[in-house]
């Protein structure tokens, strides 16, 4: 009852009036969207990774 009523009021990430992969269109968009934000996001906290670990080495091993 109460659970399939709710249910029907969200709004789904996929088109069901689209056959085949275009049904999927908004979901595979979204999905290609999240996996390029978090290869961006590794290769920027790598580089600081690696930045600061140069900067202490520096500042430990002397001038």
């Amino acid at each position: 009852g109460e659970v399939r009523s709710e249910l029907k009021k969200a709004t789904w990430p996929w088109d069901p009036k689209e056959k085949g992969l275009k049904k999927y269109k908004q979901l595979t968009d979204s999905t290609v969207v999240v996996l390029i934000a978090m290869v961006l996001l590794g290769a920027f906290v790598a580089t600081i990774d690696f930045a600061m670990h140069q900067v202490m080495t520096f500042l430990t091993t002397g001038f």
